[in-house]
């Protein structure tokens, strides 16, 4: 069985991903769009693993594959999956969920870096619900009992774990649209 561990919100995150983020984009030069800290170590106060999760956006598809090299020749590991969980009622094109995902060479922060394309459905998502959740202090806090409590199951990995929070995930970006409908928020 692997444990999950879900650790009390850490002032310092915002820091570590600058200081992270400045040492990809060095990597990348301009092969990056943009630099996201996403992710619950990105929302005030939201309890989470203890670990970054950062989000590379690129223009195309093939540069996903292009920031993957570069990333793995400087020691980062590509790893599975290749795309995101689809949400019910966003586009069910596969091209909207492809994504590269890469941890942080070992003896470093540890870091889940997410590689997607710009104006694709699970790069805004990512966006989305780390401002939705940065908006609504009570959500947050509900998603993080939640995750506190699946982390208390006898989960088998870590895979299992996203899969349990993939839906309450979606129940949480549901409503997140509507509020970026009304409040005209973009990425």
């Amino acid at each position: 069985m692997t444990g999950i561990v879900i650790v009390r919100a850490d002032e310092s995150w915002p820091a570590q991903y600058e200081k992270t983020a400045h040492a990809i984009s060095a990597l990348l030069k301009d092969k990056a769009q943009r630099i996201d800290h996403i992710g619950s170590t990105s929302v005030p106060n939201l309890p989470a693993k203890d670990i970054l999760d950062i989000q590379v956006t690129v223009g195309t598809e093939p540069e996903l594959d292009d920031v993957a090299e570069l990333m793995a020749a400087a020691d980062w590991e590509l790893r599975p999956p290749k795309r995101d969980h689809p949400v019910p009622g966003l586009p069910t094109d596969e091209l909207e969920w492809v994504k590269r995902l890469l941890v942080e060479p070992m003896y470093r922060r540890r870091v889940n870096l997410h590689v997607r394309v710009a104006g694709r459905a699970n790069q805004r998502y990512a966006l989305l619900f780390r401002d939705y959740l940065r908006s609504h202090p009570e959500t947050a806090a509900a998603y993080g009992e939640f995750k506190r409590r699946a982390a208390a199951l006898p989960i088998e990995s870590v895979g299992d774990y996203s899969d349990l929070k993939d839906p309450v995930c979606d129940l949480i970006y549901l409503p997140a649209e509507e509020w970026a409908a009304r409040t005209g928020w973009t990425p």
